[in-house]
Order: structure tokens, then C-alpha cells, then sequence
């Protein structure tokens, strides 16, 4: 049961307490009926904004539940703004209250490992379990996968099951070494002595990064070239030359950078997630991932974040990127600033390296929601950028598409397929049979379709989750004309979901989106969004398509099964609904045919040998 604010007995005693609020900047403190503080937050105008919490019902089920569960509440008035922001930190990381956004990153401790072999291996360990070296730790899993990664991809060290000196020469070696992989240890062309000469190279990049390891790189290059040693030197010029590739693919070493965070945020629905890349010393050095719960503002939940990160920071950096404009950017700034005792920038990419980085940042949030939901990083990017094109409020997570398909004026159906998180919820699927258009006309076919299927939505009787469910978004296999058939209807009957039309081009394909104002939002842009619509529209198209001609052809068998004599409409239809495949037909016995059909055993033989033995 979803709980609203008028669970609340003590709301017209709120409402009547925040009415004689001050205008002033300040906190205020949510407590429960034991005094418990469960929520703190700061307001440029207190009575304002508490009363928004009172007096609104359009809430989110998390923000709804803090204020039916609030008894009273308190507040502090401050000179500034700045100081309520100040204030807000400082009383939330004391009280820890259950409704703030409380940041749990997935701190975890990682190594990694050099083994101790003849010939050593270069792994990511989560513990230090035996002996060997050992780098670390590492707070983020990404920063010790990630090095491990590039450093065996660019030294081209073995990454198989093979054991060493043990299993030199005793087969042909693998695919990697013939791509160039891996050096090919496996051939027992490599003394121990070399063999710990590339796995210190390895361990200095490890250490030092990749602008060092190509300067020395460079220094012993240059030398083997003086000796003559060209075999050598170009060996040691192609190990420069992928080091150079990885810095540029993977965004490891940013040679202009100096210590900055990039943080981006993610929604999936109103579950939010906030990543932040560390880069220290021109190098990508650590990443932290924050899944935030429900948030109902992004920009408040983004500037609530960075008071609560820095707040308990060791090292504030000069410089950090954020992927949207904020509203208090100048006080959080300040805040910063006094706290980290250097001047702090809190920067905005539009374009460039730095906005490829916010990306970047964006995108590590987005696959750590997937991994929070159960879904991939391109399914919750590909709703987040649907929300975005729309103008949704919210990324859309339940979407609901609606088809109508006949025949003439005949068999006239409508079908609802619904989306669930990125995913079709088959199980939700719907199929209307049209029973108050006579004639060919699929608007009125639509507006009775949605008709029905919020009829059912508003019968508290009704326990069927795909009625009980209301749509985060609603499409139309169609244009402008469906919508605006569709959009009076749902507003007279009080439905309050944004309404899209999906326009097809002459080959029947997804070319762009209609509101319902009428105007046309393309889609073509966006390939995540196109792929997403165009998947749907040939869902519903197909799924209707089936219905309609799967009860075109019952009324074909049934017309043909009334020709003979003493077969009425009821006992044809009765037939037909036992059994519902042309091989439970034709597997049918005589006696089973008498007793669906009630009728004996003679006409049973008829009907066998002149309906059934036809459907070959």
C-alpha cells in the first residue's frame, strides 16, 4: 500500500505551525514521535520550503514516508545562506539522520600481487593470502583491475593457466601470443634474467606511471641504439609505443592534469548513483561509486553530495568537474575553499577533454547502477537519455505502448506491451478485443483501448498488476491524430502520464516522436533512444499483428465448422476454445469432440472427418 502524507495525524498541527514560519534563511530538523532526528535540510526561505513537505502530495515514496512518520520539527534561523549550508553539514554528519542522503561508497580494500616464481606473475589480489609483492592497497576496485589490465597488455605479460619453466615448449603457443598479447614465455625463449628485467620495467610503470616509465623507456632505447643493438632497441620502442596507446584509450595519464575529481551522476527511475574520478598527479589514481537512493532533485541531491564527500576528505583537490549547472555553486565553493585552506574550483565542461572525462564519470555511474538493478549500462543510459530528449522528470522505468490492428472493419483489436526497466514484461501484455467501434476507425479503437485499461486501473477490485500499475510514460503506435484523440480522454478521466505518438516513415520504421502539443521531437540523433523507441513500436506491432490474425483465423475455422449440419455458433466456439492449436485439433479423440461439443458420437465422426482432417 503506497504511503502518502495524509498517513500523517499530526499534518493540519504542521500545516498550521509552518504558516507562521519566518522567511529567513535557515535548518530545519524533522524529528518522529520519540525525538529521533530523521531528517535535516537547509532552505533559503524556511517557510517556503517546509511547507512544500506538508502541504504537496506529489512526493516520492521515500520523501512521503519521512513526513508521515514526522511528530514536530525544528529550525534555526541563520544571517546567509552560506550559513545554513554550513549549518546543514555540520548537524547531518553529527546525527546521521535516516532520510538524508548518507554516503556508503564500495570501499573495499585491493592488491596487486607480483608473485613469487621463477617467472612472476602480475595479478589483482583481494587479500594478501601468500607470499609475493604486494602494491596497495587500492580503495577502488577499478584503479588495481584497471593497472593490472593495462600493464600485462602493454608488457605483454602471460595471463594463462601455464605454469613456468615447467611448461616451456610443450605446445604450440596460444592465440594472444599471435596477436601480440604476449610475448610467448611459453616458447622458452626468455632467461630468468630478461624475463625480471620486463617485470621491473612493469612494476616502475606500476609505481612512477607511464610519463616516467616512457622517459626511462626512452633513455635505454636511445643507449641500445648507440651499441647497435637494434633488435633490441625496437622492442623496447614498441613497448614506449603501446604504453602511449594505453594512456590515450584507457585516460590513465593526462599529461596537463593536475589533481582534479570529475563527478558524474546517474538515475535509474529516481535511484540515483554518483561516481567520482580521482586523478592524482596526472593519473587516473582511484574512482568511488555512491548509490544515493531515491532523490527527487538532482541538482539538490549533486550539492548535498559534495558538502557530505568533502566533508570527510583528507585532501580537497584544487579543481573539480561537475556534469550539470548548480544552484549554490558559489557557497559550496566558499565552503571548500575555507575548509581546504586553497583556493577550490567547482568547474562546469562543455566541450573538450574535460567534458570527455564527465563522460567518463556519467558513464562508470551509470554501470554501477546496472549492477544495482540487475540491468546493463546501456539499458539505464538509454532511458536516462529517453527522459532527457522527452523532458520527463524522471527517468522513465514502467512505459506502456499501445497498437490497433484490423482487418477492414472486421476482428479490430488493440494490444499493450509494456517495458519494465529497459526489459519487455511479457507478462504484462494485453490484449482488447474492440466492442464499441462498428466501423473501421482507429482512433476511436485507441480511445477505447485506454479507456478500458484505466477503468480497470481505478477498480479497487481490480488485482491485476498490469491495470494496477500506472505508467511512468505512455506511447502510441501513431501520430499526431492518436494523441490528440488519446490526451482529452486521459485527462478527463484523470491520468496524469506523459503521452508520446511514435510517427513511422513509409517503410514503416520509428522516425521521430510527437508530443502532445502536436510538435515532432526527433530521434535519429540519438542511436541509444532510436534503438530503444524502435524495439518497442516493432514489439506492439508485432504482438497485435498475432492477435488479430490468430482470431481472424478462429473466425475463419469457426464459419467453416457452422456449414455443418446441427454445428451452431456455441458448439463451434466451444471446440475451438478446448483446443486452441491445429495439433491438439488433430490429436483430438471422437469421444473428446462429443463431450466439448456436446454432441454424439456420429456428428463427432463427421466433424473429425470433414473440419479436422482439413487442417493439414
Amino acid at each position: 500500500m503506497r504511503v502518502t502524507i495524509s498517513d500523517n495525524p499530526r499534518l493540519e498541527y504542521l500545516r498550521n505551525k509552518t504558516l507562521k514560519l519566518t522567511s529567513s534563511p535557515g535548518c530545519y530538523i524533522m524529528k518522529n514521535k520519540s525525538g529521533t532526528i530523521i531528517y535535516i535540510g537547509k532552505a533559503k526561505n524556511l517557510r517556503n520550503r517546509v511547507s512544500t513537505y506538508f502541504h504537496d502530495n506529489d512526493h516520492l515514496p521515500k520523501v512521503a514516508k519521512m513526513v508521515s512518520n514526522v511528530y514536530d520539527y525544528e529550525f534555526i534561523v541563520t544571517d546567509s545562506e552560506y550559513e545554513a549550508l554550513v549549518l546543514e553539514a555540520s548537524l547531518i554528519k553529527q546525527h546521521q539522520p535516516k532520510y538524508n542522503i548518507l554516503l556508503k561508497d564500495d570501499k573495499g580494500y585491493s592488491y596487486i600481487k607480483i608473485s613469487d616464481e621463477e617467472y612472476p606473475r602480475i595479478t589483482r589480489e583481494l587479500q594478501k593470502t601468500d607470499s609475493g609483492t604486494y602494491i596497495g592497497p587500492y580503495t577502488s576496485g577499478l584503479t588495481s583491475s584497471q593497472t593490472v589490465a593495462e600493464v600485462n597488455r602493454v608488457f605483454m605479460l602471460p595471463t594463462c593457466k601455464k605454469v613456468f619453466p615447467r611448461d616451456f615448449k610443450k605446445e604450440r603457443p596460444c592465440l594472444n601470443y599471435q596477436i601480440k598479447r604476449c610475448i610467448g614465455l611459453c616458447r622458452g625463449c626468455f632467461s630468468k634474467e630478461d624475463y625480471a628485467g620486463i617485470i621491473k620495467e612493469a612494476v616502475s610503470y606500476i609505481k612512477s606511471g607511464s610519463g616516467m616509465t616512457v622517459e626511462s623507456l626512452t633513455e635505454e632505447m636511445n643507449r641500445l641504439a648507440e651499441n647497435m643493438e637494434f633488435e633490441k632497441a625496437a622492442v623496447i620502442r614498441d613497448r614506449i609505443a603501446a604504453i602511449k596507446r594505453a594512456a590515450e584509450t584507457q585516460k590513465i595519464f593526462e599529461k596537463n592534469l593536475p589533481d582534479t575529481d570529475i563527478i558524474g551522476l546517474a538515475k535509474n527511475g529516481s535511484l540515483g548513483c554518483i561516481s567520482v574520478l580521482i586523478y592524482r598527479n596526472g593519473r587516473l589514481s582511484d574512482k568511488k561509486d555512491f548509490i544515493l537512493g531515491e532523490i527527487d532533485d538532482d541538482i539538490l541531491a549533486r550539492e548535498d553530495f559534495l558538502i557530505q564527500y568533502y566533508d570527510r576528505s583528507v585532501k580537497i583537490p584544487k579543481d573539480i568537474y561537475i556534469d550539470c549547472e548548480l544552484q549554490e555553486t558559489e557557497n559550496i565553493r566558499r565552503y571548500l575553499t575555507e575548509k581546504s585552506g586553497h583556493a577550490v574550483y567547482i568547474n562546469l565542461a562543455k566541450r573538450g577533454d574535460m567534458f570527455d572525462l564527465t563522460k567518463l564519470a556519467k558513464q562508470n555511474a551509470q554501470e554501477q547502477l546496472s549492477i544495482h538493478v540487475g540491468r546493463t549500462g546501456k539499458e539505464i543510459a538509454a532511458l536516462e537519455e529517453l527522459a532527457s530528449l522527452l523532458g520527463l522528470s524522471k527517468t522513465p522505468l514502467y512505459i506502456e505502448c499501445y497498437d490497433i490492428s484490423n482487418l477492414a472493419s472486421s476482428d479490430m483489436v488493440g494490444g499493450m506491451v509494456v517495458m519494465d526497466n529497459g526489459r519487455f514484461a511479457k507478462k504484462l501484455y494485453k490484449k482488447f478485443n474492440i466492442k464499441t467501434v462498428y466501423e473501421q476507425d482507429d482512433y476511436a479503437s485507441m480511445q477505447e483501448v485506454l479507456r478500458r485499461r484505466f477503468e480497470n486501473y481505478f477498480d479497487d477490485n481490480c488485482k491485476d498488476q498490469g491495470f494496477r500499475t500506472l505508467p511512468d510514460v505512455i506511447f502510441l503506435d501513431g501520430g499526431k491524430g492518436h494523441v490528440g484523440a488519446v490526451a482529452p480522454l486521459l485527462a478527463q478521466m484523470g491520468v496524469s502520464v506523459p503521452l508520446f505518438g511514435l510517427v513511422k516513415d513509409n517503410k514503416h520504421h520509428t522516425r521521430a516522436v510527437v508530443n502532445s502539443t502536436g510538435d515532432e521531437i526527433q530521434i535519429m540523433k540519438s542511436r541509444s533512444v532510436f534503438s530503444l523507441l524502435t524495439r518497442l513500436q516493432d514489439e506492439v506491432h508485432r504482438y497485435t499483428i498475432t492477435f488479430q490474425t490468430s482470431k481472424r483465423s478462429a473466425h475463419i475455422h469457426e464459419t467453416e465448422l457452422t456449414k455443418i449440419s446441427g454445428i451452431g455458433e456455441k458448439k463451434a466456439k466451444a471446440l475451438l476454445l478446448s483446443f486452441k492449436t491445429k495439433e491438439a485439433l488433430k490429436n483430438a479423440s471422437i469421444e473428446d469432440i462429443a463431450a466439448v461439443m456436446k454432441i454424439n458420437l456420429a456428428k463427432a465422426q463427421e466433424v473429425k472427418e470433414r473440419f479436422i482432417s482439413q487442417l493439414q
